[in-house]
């Protein structure tokens, strides 16, 4: 990984064999990112990506090993109980055109990852709310 903060921008390359959301996470900590928008492209060989269904609270993930191109990565960071959070969504496609995506749960760079992060200054925090089952932006 390298990185370049300028301002309220931080502009990183991620390199081949990294792992998405763990090299996201040290770069946040080190740079004391509360609070962000994350936009991304590169690729990737092995990655899982979810589907949440509201009816049954429950994640159903899939996996894609091979040659894929991140189409779009877009996600936030934030905090729950004051702690680092990130939620990302990714889609990637593979060399026939078909686009597999969701909530990313896991992402080996295959090639280089180009991300653009956008510091906010505030702090949203996330709360767990029982009727959708998920960890939703509460506004202090």
């Amino acid at each position: 990984m390298d990185y370049r903060r300028f301002g309220s921008h931080i502009v990183a390359r991620f390199d081949r064999g990294e792992e998405i959301l763990e090299s996201l996470k040290a770069l946040a900590l080190k740079e004391n990112v509360r609070l962000a928008s994350v936009s991304a492209l590169g690729a990737v060989d092995d990655f899982t990506v979810g589907v949440y269904r509201v009816d049954e609270k429950k994640y159903y993930a899939n996996h894609f090993e091979g040659a894929f191109e991140i189409v779009s990565l877009t996600g936030t960071i934030s905090t729950m109980n004051g702690e680092y959070y990130a939620h990302l969504h990714m889609s990637a496609g593979n060399d026939r055109g078909e686009v597999f995506g969701g909530h990313l749960n896991r992402a080996v760079i295959s090639a280089t990852c180009e991300l653009v992060i956008d510091v906010i200054d505030g702090v949203v925090e996330r709360r767990a709310d029982p009727e959708v089952g998920l960890n939703l932006f509460k506004f202090i």
